[in-house]
Order: C-alpha cells, then sequence, then structure tokens
C-alpha cells in the first residue's frame, strides 16, 4: 500500500471507529472528515451539504470560524469583519481599556463609528485555511527512533513539515497528533494582528450572575462582545496601523431570530481546548483525589486575598478583574468536575472497561499487560502529584518568582554576549517589558498573603520527605510557632530585603543590574531552589519525566489497540485546539427525580434574579426601563425576551464564543459554558446530562439595538426573520398593574 493510500485508509479508520462509545450528540468532529457523518446529522435536521461546512475550493462555514487569541473562538458576522465572542472572551479588552472615568467594563461600550473601535494590543486571530493529514511523513520519520528520542523527532519532522508548507507565505502551520499520536494532521492558517473592539455590554449583563451561576443551568447571562478584524489596503493580514480597512472575509454567518425550541437541530463550529476523553481509571483517580483538590485550594488563596483587594478600590477592581475571573472560572470547574465524576461512577466503569479490554487480548501479553503498566507508572508517580501541584499552581504562581528566575537567565546572557549592543537592548527591552506587566497586577498586601499561605500549605500537605532542604532551613530559622506564623516572618523578611519583588524595587535594581549582586538576593536565593536537584529518596523531576515518558508511550499502545479492535466504527479524537464540529439538538433535561429543565431562559427569571448593588446579579437601569415597557421589538417571543438556551452539544473550553447555529447555518446563539451535572465532560462525556449552555442569538441583538442604540452594528448584519416586522407601536406594551 502506497503512502497515499495508506493515509486514506488510516483516516477511513479513524472516522470510523468505536460505534460502542460514540453517540449521535457526542463528539467534536474533524471538519475535512465531516461527512462520515452527513447521514446522521440530515437525520436530526441538518440541511446543507458537507462541502457548505468545509471546503477548500470554495467558501464555507469554515472561513467565518476564527481561533480568537488561541483562547477563545470568534465568528464573522458581517461582510466587514464584524466578530460574535463571548464577553468573557473580551473581558481583558474592556477592562484593559477601563479607567474609573471611563469604566466600559461596568457601563458598556458600543463603536458608532469605524474611529470609534477600540485598538487591542497583542489580540489577533486566526482562520482555519485548510486541513492536511501528514501521517505518512511523520510516521516514516519515526521509523527505527526510539521511545526516549520519539518526541524530538516528532518535534523536529514537525517543524520540516510547517517550513515547507508556508515557504513563500505568510502563513502560520501547526502539525497536530490526534488519537495520542497515531495519527498527524497539518493545520495552515492565516493570522490577523489588527482586531479591534466594538462593542460590550455592561459586566452587569455580560457576566450576570458572576461565580454563583457559573457552570449552572437556568442561566440568564449576555455573555457577547463584538469585535472587528482590521487588513490592509490589498485586504491582506497587516500590523496595527490607522489606515488599515475592515476585512472583507471570505464568508460571514447570517443571524436567525426565528427562535429554537426542544429537538431543533444545534451545531457548534469551533476550537475546543483539550479532552481526555481516553484517560485511564488510574488518571481518574489521580484527579478526583489528589490534583483537583490541591488544585481547588491553591486557587482558593489567591482568590479570597485578591477580592479583599478589589472590593477596597475601583481601580484595583479594574485591573485584577480579568486575572481574578480566569482563576475562578477553573476554581469551580474543577470543584464540579471532581463532584462529577465521583457521583457518575466514571472510575469504576472506566476499571470495568479496562478488564473487558485486557480480556480481550490475553492471546497477546504485551498488549494485555497494558493496565497492569499504567498501573506501575501511577504508583510510583501518585505520592508526588501533590507536589507537583504545588509547584505549578502555587509556589510558581507567584510572578515575581518566575521573574527572578528569567532574570538569572537573562543575565547569564547578557555576560555571554556582552559586545552585542544590539542584543543587549533587545533583552533589557524584554525585561522592562516584565516589569511592566508584573507592576500592573502587583498587588503587596494580596501577593504577600498568597505568598504565605501557599508556602504553609506546601509545608503541611507535602509529604516530609520530599521537602527541599530549603524548605527545611526556611522552617528553622523563621520559626515563630506554628507554620503560617513562620512563613509569614519569611514573608515579611523577603519583601523588605529583595530587590525584585518591589515594582520600584525592581526598576532601580535593572538600572544597573550584576550578577552577583543578583545571586546575594533573597528572593533570587527562593526563587532558584523552588526545584532542587535532589530529594531525600527521589529526583522528582526524574520521576516526572520518566511519568510522562511512560504514559505518553502507553496512551499511543492503548489508543491503536482500540482502534484496530473497532474497526468499522465511528470515532473522534480527543480536542486539542484545532478546528472542530459538534452536532445535536436543543434539548432539555432532567438533573433529578422530579425536576426537568426547560430549553430556555428569559428575561423575567433574569429580572427575578436583579439584587440591586449586588456583584453579581445586579442589572443597569436601562434594561430595567426597557423590561418595564417590555420593549422587546422584533427580538421577543411570547411576550417576553429569550436570554439563554441549552443543547446537547459536546464542547470544552476553547469552544467559548462559539457560534451554535441551526440546520440552515444561520448563528442562533453563542455558546459560553456547560452545566454543573456534566462537568466530568472533559474526561467522560455523559449522554444524559451534558448540555451546552449558549446565550440566545434575539437576546444579544437586543442589547446591541435597544440598550446599546447601536444601530450602526445592527445594519451590517444579514438577519433572518421568519415573519414580517412587527409595527413598532405594536410591539411595546405597557406593563398593566
Amino acid at each position: 500500500m502506497n503512502r497515499l493510500k495508506y493515509s486514506l485508509a488510516l483516516l477511513l479508520v479513524f472516522a470510523l471507529g468505536f460505534n460502542n462509545l460514540a453517540k449521535a450528540d457526542e463528539g467534536m468532529w474533524l471538519p475535512m472528515l465531516i461527512g462520515k457523518n452527513y447521514e446522521q446529522m440530515k437525520k436530526q435536521g441538518f440541511k446543507l451539504t458537507p462541502e457548505d461546512l468545509y471546503s477548500v475550493n470554495k467558501a464555507s462555514i469554515k472561513d467565518a470560524i476564527v481561533s480568537f487569541g488561541g483562547f477563545c473562538t470568534g465568528e464573522i458576522v458581517s461582510k466587514n469583519g464584524l466578530i460574535f465572542t463571548n464577553h468573557h472572551c473580551g473581558y481583558d479588552a474592556a477592562a484593559s481599556n477601563s479607567t474609573p472615568e471611563n469604566n466600559i467594563l461596568d457601563n458598556g461600550f458600543y463603536a458608532k463609528s469605524y474611529q470609534e473601535e477600540k485598538p487591542i494590543q497583542g489580540l489577533f486571530v486566526r482562520f482555519l485555511v485548510r486541513m492536511e493529514d501528514v501521517t505518512p511523513k511523520v510516521m516514516a520519520a519515526l521509523a527505527g527512533v526510539q521511545d526516549k528520542d520519539r518526541a524530538a523527532k516528532i518535534a523536529e519532522i514537525s517543524r520540516t513539515i510547517t517550513t515547507e508548507a508556508t515557504a513563500g507565505t505568510s502563513m502560520e502551520a501547526d502539525v497536530r497528533d490526534i488519537y495520542k499520536a497515531n495519527q498527524f494532521l497539518l493545520f495552515i492558517y492565516e493570522r490577523f494582528n489588527d482586531v479591534r473592539l466594538v462593542g460590550v455590554p455592561p459586566q452587569s449583563i455580560g457576566k450576570f450572575g458572576g461565580d454563583t451561576d457559573n457552570w449552572e443551568w437556568p442561566r440568564h447571562t449576555g455573555d457577547f462582545s463584538i469585535f472587528r478584524v482590521y487588513a490592509d489596503a490589498n485586504n491582506k493580514a497587516a500590523a496595527y496601523s490607522a489606515s488599515n480597512k475592515p476585512y472583507t472575509p471570505k464568508k460571514s454567518l447570517p443571524v436567525s431570530i426565528k427562535g429554537v425550541k426542544n429537538g431543533d437541530f444545534a451545531m457548534v463550529y469551533g476550537f475546543p481546548g483539550r479532552t481526555d476523553r481516553y484517560l485511564t481509571s488510574y488518571g481518574v483517580q489521580t484527579a478526583t483525589e489528589r490534583s483537583n483538590p490541591t488544585t481547588v485550594k491553591l486557587r482558593d488563596i489567591r482568590l479570597k486575598a485578591w477580592k479583599e483587594e478589589m472590593d477596597k478600590n475601583v481601580d484595583v477592581r479594574l485591573k485584577m478583574s480579568s486575572q481574578y475571573a480566569n482563576i475562578a472560572n477553573y476554581w469551580k470547574y474543577y470543584i464540579g468536575q471532581t463532584e462529577q465524576l465521583k457521583r457518575l461512577k466514571i472510575y469504576e466503569n472506566k476499571q470495568k472497561e479496562e478488564a473487558a479490554f485486557t480480556a480481550s487480548l490475553a492471546s497477546n501479553p504485551e498488549m494485555a499487560s497494558l493496565m497492569n503498566q499504567y498501573k506501575a507508572a501511577y504508583e510510583i508517580y501518585d505520592p508526588y502529584v501533590v507536589h507537583y501541584t504545588y509547584i505549578n499552581e502555587g509556589l510558581l504562581a507567584s510572578p515575581w518568582v518566575r521573574n527572578a528566575s528569567q532574570l538569572g537567565a537573562a543575565l547569564n546572557a547578557m555576560t555571554t554576549r556582552k559586545d552585542d549592543a544590539a542584543y543587549i537592548k533587545m533583552v533589557n527591552t524584554n525585561l522592562n517589558n516584565m516589569v511592566n506587566t508584573y507592576e500592573n497586577t502587583y498587588l503587596e498586601n494580596a501577593d504577600k498573603k498568597i505568598f504565605a499561605q501557599i508556602l504553609t500549605g506546601f509545608y503541611t500537605d507535602v509529604p516530609k520527605n520530599q521537602h527541599p532542604k530549603f524548605i527545611t532551613l526556611i522552617a528553622e530559622n523563621y520559626w515563630k510557632g506554628s507554620p503560617q506564623a513562620t512563613f509569614e516572618n519569611y514573608a515579611d523578611y523577603l519583601w523588605k530585603n529583595s530587590s525584585l519583588i518591589d515594582p520600584a524595587k525592581l526598576r532601580t535594581f535593572l538600572s544597573n543590574p550584576t550578577k552577583e549582586a543578583l545571586e546575594k538576593d533573597p528572593g533570587y536565593m527562593y526563587a532558584v531552589n523552588l526545584i532542587p536537584a535532589d530529594y531525600v529518596k527521589n529526583n522528582f523531576g526524574t520521576v516526572l519525566s520518566d511519568f510522562q515518558a511512560t504514559k505518553t508511550r502507553l496512551d499511543n499502545l492503548y489508543l491503536k489497540a482500540l482502534l484496530e479492535k473497532n474497526k468499522g466504527a465511528l470515532i473522534y479524537p480527543d480536542a486539542n485546539s484545532t478546528m472542530r464540529i459538534s452536532y445535536g439538538q436543543v434539548q432539555n433535561y432532567s438533573p433529578k427525580d422530579g425536576i426537568t429543565y426547560d430549553v430556555k431562559t428569559t428575561i423575567d427569571g433574569m429580572v427575578a434574579k436583579y439584587q440591586p448593588g449586588d456583584d453579581e446579579f445586579d442589572l443597569p437601569q436601562s434594561l430595567l426601563d426597557a423590561y418595564a415597557k417590555r420593549d422587546f421589538r422584533e427580538y421577543g417571543e411570547n411576550g417576553t425576551l429569550p436570554v439563554g438556551f441549552i443543547s446537547n452539544n459536546d464542547i470544552t473550553g476553547g469552544n467559548s464564543g462559539s457560534p451554535v447555529l441551526n440546520g440552515d447555518g444561520e448563528l442562533i446563539g453563542l455558546a459560553f459554558d456547560g452545566n454543573w451535572e456534566a462537568m466530568s465532560g472533559d474526561i467522560a462525556f455523559d449522554k444524559q446530562y451534558k448540555r451546552t449552555i449558549s446565550v440566545d442569538a434575539r437576546f444579544v441583538l437586543w442589547c446591541i439595538d435597544v440598550l446599546g442604540g447601536a444601530k450602526n452594528i445592527i445594519n451590517e448584519l444579514d438577519i433572518r426573520r421568519n415573519k414580517l416586522p412587527v409595527p413598532k407601536d405594536k410591539l411595546i406594551m405597557k406593563k398593566t398593574e
């Protein structure tokens, strides 16, 4: 079989994998292969063709979908490059453009002209141009390569492939593995770096419900924001320039205000981040018992300290709000994931599946031993999981610690290349930028408190035989009767005596930095000793690297065996931040006996939750006034205004802002969240409970039109209606007593 035939055959096998695992509403599917799902999609209400979804030769819906900043999804909704995404995806853009005098984060903002749109430094979008299977090239390069060298070889051949694919162009490219490195795909992108903020609702709408409602249904959050992508005079990607023009896209999405009902077809198109659906039972146990609880504890420390300072001062609240929201989102996520993994007995179910898998391969001793090999690997790794989590979520969470480590490397490099003026200038620029970024979120009281509490947790939670020597020395030299008092004492000492923590002192140090002064600095001494070379019994770095190498090898073999075992069935690969389609239906659900959740929420429920002045449940007066008049215009339905809806689509982080499309390919909403009962979804999809929460397109347009008065934005859109517009005087009804 030649390489091309091998490639196509492999794709066919993978596209037809795991019939017993895949369900109609489960799966994040590669657009290039979506034709394999076409008959199933048609049965659920899809009315377009596979080529309408993904095509290299003509404009298709994939050309209207963008990776937004590399962390969310956005969709093009006008011929002038207008982008819809989530409020929380645009949160930092709004916060960074807010001041106490012009607080667009709290008050909202809608540009009434191109000139009013706000450039956002560093923000970009990427359009997928095409994807291509490059498995034969990678596999040929891996022939004869030992396991220990495999990752390096994959990285090397991937660089070669992407360089060749983009030669002579301005395109970008990534090679991504799927099915645990049993297949490799090349993705070609066009990147645009001039992206401007066009509109955002007040955060009392865009973040309505706050942490309390996060990951919950029913939901009443107007989670949307609006941006625009700009290009040069030739409609090509370019750096920001005042002379740039709105980008003319290959495809833009029409917006439907026809409404949704239970059973309607729904499709999500976007860039989901990471799932781990083939994680073994041993990995599930590690997550629920060790890493997740530790992560929650450490994030809780940060959130409480920040919130205390944010509540004191508007300036502090504005500069910390984006960072706080990001940490809080996944703080609650890990709580929910742990709870649902246990409730749905995912560990026990995977144990049964793995036992059946092992029994089915009894005639192949090497493959039948896979689960025992996993077990042995986790037995070595598990005692260090809490320690590892503390390093990543705790000890390195203090920005000054990371800065100190980088500063040491920078000074070494500057010493080595002291005669290279251009290099020295570049390093100094980078260091100044580092300090500027650090200063923007530096809060002395909170940072010191967080530092002391995390060290206290490390001292009490991590086994003593894993404590690096310097932790023991800190405890001995600064002891004040208890671990908490001891590490508070040590924090006071560092803040007083280090030149690397307070931004003003750091700037002074950088005005004349020396390697000798750095190495004597107590803050630097702390930073470089965080991950020591040795422990009393084991080298943690070796334990971690050995575990990762072993798990990577076993995962590859496990997926290979599953694929071979399930030939002829339908399977999807784990999400990995590449473009995917998930399809299903608008669908209600019953979270527990006697309760059924409807598919829609309305402004009535939103106003019922309203609490004046509350951080999470306040509402702007403009919304309350429009509600009192029942001023819903053509966006209303049955005398009220829809706000959100749910569907059984399969999504994860990175899908935030993804368009939810009906069977005609029209935008009906923006996906922004999942539900509490199915927060195990990144590891185990649950058909009964899994739901995607979306803001209804009608509520989005109503906020822009009625509350924002931004007719210029509404007029850009291709709005699809299923009835003739009703005269305005018939739509505005006075509220009766």
